[in-house]
């Protein structure tokens, strides 16, 4: 019998995949447990070599999964040696059980690879409130170890996978004192996309000799240029989770501290690759035809901005839209308004596309809507707004609305 047919792949997915070399410190395997998709990988398990420090920040979800609060006690440790990854289940809205499931998947891991408890780090995605068959995980930990590879990210990012339709990765190259540098990172997302001081799942490792301290004050501030500033639909997922690693394995001196010169071009291309992967995100939003970035400016601060552009970006009206390739900026007034942040009415300047549409509190005169339309029709949307009241500006990056979410999430359970 023939499997189902493959999920076509998003029209806004990368033309090109960038090559991912094995990195010092670091292999990875994928493994199809059974967990819930029976053609392909839903396990993926990575192993760091002894002194890999580690940061992250996790979603402020009220009803966060059990898996990110073990990440949260984890993480306190700062040293990180496995992570055990499965795809198609939540473990989330399991009560008892849900923490039971991962203190075994820890334990078991502990055993098979030789670590700490407390260096072990699990992450789930998929149906909420149905219990983890974590036998499945268990069992299979001492194959997968057998299976470990330096050369296998692809097979690790598809096997995080749930409604993607492409597995979403990205590398860098830095310098610190003068001594090459690789970051690489991979995560998932599709939809149950607003992030909330973290992402949906992802992964950062590098060779970089950094202490834990300084793993976590990157990875958090790279979070908020990045993850924060992405959504699909608005809804903050309960397993939010971004990890970054570091291996030591790079020669140069250890980094000990977050504001040391030496890290600004390790910085810069940490961030870089945070971004890629943010926008990867939204590129493979469900039902997604056009990937769309919202600029404000002219805001009461940047915050305040940041809650504007999400306001806009976050809009069914402003997103079906898009989708219908409407140049319905009216919407956009709208979405500013109803963002509880201060705006001027009659300062209020909107351009979509390069083309100025209204200024000072009304459309521009002789506004022509054809090149709006003609900008509308294409793949890339950017719409900038500036709302006339200082100097707050941020950029948020979504996805069009259309029927395609409809179909993937009315159906996903069944």
């Amino acid at each position: 019998m023939a499997g189902p047919a493959p999920t076509p792949i998003s029209p806004l997915a990368p033309v090109q995949v960038p090559h991912l070399a094995p990195m010092d410190g670091v292999v990875f395997a994928a493994h199809a447990a059974g967990i819930r998709y029976k053609v392909r990988s839903d396990l993926m398990v990575a192993v760091m070599a002894p002194g890999t420090t580690v940061g992250g920040v996790l979603t402020r979800s009220l009803t966060a999964s059990a898996p990110v609060e073990s990440c949260r006690a984890h993480l306190k440790g700062g040293s990180g040696r496995v992570l055990v990854v499965n795809a198609g289940n939540a473990n989330t809205f399991t009560g008892r059980r849900g923490v039971a499931d991962v203190a075994a998947t820890v334990n078991a891991a502990s055993a098979v690879f030789g670590c700490k408890p407390d260096e072990v780090f699990v992450s789930s995605t998929g149906t909420i409130g149905v219990p983890l068959p974590v036998e499945k995980i268990v069992d299979a930990l001492p194959t997968v170890k057998t299976k470990l590879s330096a050369d296998s990210w692809m097979d690790a990012a598809r096997a995080i996978m749930t409604t993607d339709t492409f597995p979403k990765v990205a590398t860098r190259m830095a310098h610190i004192d003068g001594a090459d540098v690789t970051i690489t990172g991979f995560c998932k997302g599709s939809g149950m996309i607003a992030p909330d001081m973290a992402t949906m799942l992802a992964y950062v490792f590098t060779d970089a000799v950094l202490a834990a301290p300084v793993v976590q004050a990157l990875i958090a501030a790279g979070a908020d240029k990045s993850f924060n500033c992405v959504t699909v639909d608005s809804d903050t997922s309960t397993s939010d989770t971004l990890l970054m690693f570091a291996t030591g394995k790079a020669k140069h001196t250890a980094v000990t501290k977050a504001d040391d010169p030496r890290l600004a071009d390790f910085r810069a291309q940490l961030d870089a690759l945070l971004i890629d992967l943010a926008q990867q995100v939204a590129r493979d939003g469900e039902g997604a035809s056009k990937f769309v970035e919202v600029r404000v400016t002219g805001a009461d601060h940047n915050a305040a901005a940041r809650r504007i552009a999400l306001s806009i970006a976050n809009s069914p009206l402003v997103k079906t839209a898009i989708a219908g390739e409407d140049a319905n900026w009216g919407r956009i007034v709208a979405a500013v308004g109803k963002a509880g942040e201060k705006a001027d009415r009659d300062k209020l300047a909107i351009t979509i596309g390069g083309v100025a549409v209204t200024r000072d509190g009304e459309p521009v005169a002789d506004y022509d809507e054809t090149p709006v339309t003609g900008h509308m029709k294409g793949r890339e949307i950017v719409i900038e707004v500036d709302v006339g009241i200082g100097t707050g500006a941020a950029i948020v990056w979504t996805c069009d609305l259309t029927h395609g979410y409809i179909d993937i999430n009315g159906s996903y359970r069944t």
